[in-house]
């Protein structure tokens, strides 16, 4: 017993002797000695109030020492980063992802000597087979025009651009930089939901207005969709296009509250809310509740902002729910000009750990519902489609073009461009960077002018990976690419097209109950345009496809 009351209590002992002995050596032989003293009765005094709080157990056993754990615990996430984490691991994205948006956007050499890292044999491998003819290229700034028959004024979007981040999740010079960067790179800046700030206009740069169920910009002092605010902001120069967000794939189905202390100045004005008074995002949108009330809300949206384009985001939930939103636009007539499709990993500033993990469908599935859904009523081609969801790469935006987007989205990849290290503290205010904080003097770190130049180089080099892909494809722009190109491998000795992995309906197949899919069968009939609700009782259709 002795022995081991010896153990958890030696550091604080030694630490106690040692500001004795400082003390007896300062007063004996001159104030040399204060740097013994001083830090020994400093942890002295650590160590008695660790013996005296109640909340932590370790620190009370093992006094001054037992408080190493949590400071190594605090560090972890920075310890695992740079020692012991594999250029793969992905948590969320590897050192390799992280790599080459710096290497790209510093326009340093992004090239890898000795052969791929990857393990070719692996199961989710995934590659492009090449042509014996490979294309030439000359321009790779791609662009696609956005805007249905019911559009006046239709955008022509890179294929590859800033996805939706909001000014209070982002710092103001965050914000500056990717703007500039979009400005000087031709591509599109979604605001997010959180409003157009004054620095989402400094630069110039295109906009795609981000509006959540907040209505943030364009409501009224009750929190509702106002008309008024809403033509006012819709029509400046530098707003290209109008998304309406349905959901977002980090927290599906949940909305949010900035707590009043963080409401501030800038951000009350860029919301519309009052300053330092708790400013609510709720789950669900006041403006319409069924699928043909969405249709006109979109509607008229499109008439207040003068003809541009306008669209939706969501992350697939129910199938029905999305099918149903199909089934209005056959309705009514009314089409949106776009949809982007978020996928489950999606990021956020901060969700709970049970939605991030386990909430919403991935976007590869997600994205290929919604193609093929478009193909099946005969809409496809007056909708364009994005999509979001941990698109780092040139191959990454070639395997979601091939599954049916027109464009891409990327947020983490841009915040990497100005700085992100991937250290997590996104809802702390402690963004070490200041890329994902308000504080003053932690986003002044962030150099508006330089970082802006990496937000157009990572956009620029991307593209030409892309390119490169494609000209050993034997392509010439990324609207011939099909879900075919691109080859997984599902076991090490078994491979599919993702044609045969996510096979694609024809055109009109929905129309004429031509499902081809599983999910079509099922879910396509419990389908309403008037209600989000299912028709009749899921659990019935569930039960015949089990038995089936």
């Amino acid at each position: 017993m002795t022995k081991l009351l010896f153990s958890r209590y030696a550091v604080l002992l030694a630490v106690f002797l040692a500001s004795v002995l400082g003390l007896y050596m300062f007063a004996n032989y001159g104030a040399g000695w204060l740097i013994l003293f001083v830090p020994a009765f400093l942890l002295s005094l650590l160590g008695v109030y660790d013996l005296l709080q109640t909340r932590h157990s370790i620190r009370r056993n093992y006094p001054v020492i037992g408080n190493l754990r949590f400071l190594l615990e605090s560090i972890r996430p920075e310890i695992r980063q740079y020692f012991l984490e594999n250029d793969n691991d992905n948590l969320p994205f590897s050192r390799a992802q992280r790599s080459i948006v710096y290497q790209r956007a510093k326009q340093q050499i992004d090239k890898r000597p000795f052969g791929t890292i990857e393990n070719v044999y692996a199961d989710g491998y995934e590659w492009v087979n090449h042509s014996m003819q490979p294309s030439h290229i000359e321009n790779t700034d791609f662009k696609v025009r956005v805007g249905g028959t019911q559009c006046t004024q239709p955008y022509d979007m890179s294929v590859f651009n800033i996805s939706a981040m909001s000014f209070g999740a982002l710092s103001a010079n965050a914000i500056r930089a990717l703007n500039s960067g979009a400005a000087k790179g031709g591509f599109a800046h979604d605001t997010g939901e959180g409003g157009i700030s004054t620095y989402h206009l400094e630069h110039g740069g295109d906009l795609v207005w981000n509006i959540g169920s907040g209505y943030f910009g364009c409501r009224d002092a009750k929190g509702h969709f106002s008309e008024a605010e809403f033509e006012k902001r819709a029509n400046l120069p530098n707003v290209k296009m109008i998304e309406l967000k349905l959901s977002q794939g980090a927290k599906p189905g949940q909305g949010g509250i900035l707590p009043g202390p963080k409401v501030t100045r800038e951000i009350a004005d860029a919301r519309g809310v009052p300053v330092g008074v708790d400013c609510n995002s709720p789950a669900a949108h006041s403006a319409f509740s069924t699928p043909v009330e969405l249709m006109h809300f979109i509607q008229r949206l499109r008439h207040l902002a003068n003809g541009k384009p306008v669209g939706f985001k969501l992350c697939i939930g129910h199938p029905w729910e999305w099918f149903a939103i199909a089934k209005a636009m056959l309705k009514t007539g009314i089409t949106p000009d776009f949809i982007v499709v978020d996928g489950a990993e999606g990021g956020t500033g901060a969700a709970p750990v049970e939605f991030s993990d386990h909430m919403g469908v991935p976007m590869k599935e997600g994205l290929r519902l919604v193609h093929n859904t478009l193909v099946g009523i005969g809409l496809r081609n007056q909708i364009r489609i994005g999509a979001a969801g941990k698109i780092i790469s040139g191959f990454d935006v070639l395997r979601t073009l091939a599954l049916g987007a027109d464009w891409c989205n990327s947020a983490r990849g841009f915040m990497f461009a100005i700085g992100c290290i991937q250290a997590q503290a996104c809802h702390t205010g402690r963004c070490p960077t200041g890329v994902a904080t308000q504080d003053p003097i932690r986003q002044k770190a962030l150099v508006v002018d330089d970082k802006s130049e990496r937000v157009k180089n990572f956009h620029h080099n991307t593209l030409l990976a892309l390119a490169e892909l494609m000209e050993a494809a034997g392509l010439t722009h990324p609207q011939q690419l099909r879900a075919y190109h691109v080859v997984k491998r599902i076991s090490s000795n078994e491979v599919k097209l993702l044609s045969a992995l996510y096979p694609e309906l024809e055109e009109g197949d929905l129309l004429k109950e031509k499902y081809r899919n599983k999910i079509f069968e099922l879910a396509w009939p419990l389908a309403q345009a008037e209600s989000f609700a299912p028709l009749y009782s899921v659990a019935s259709v569930v039960g015949q496809a089990y038995r089936d």
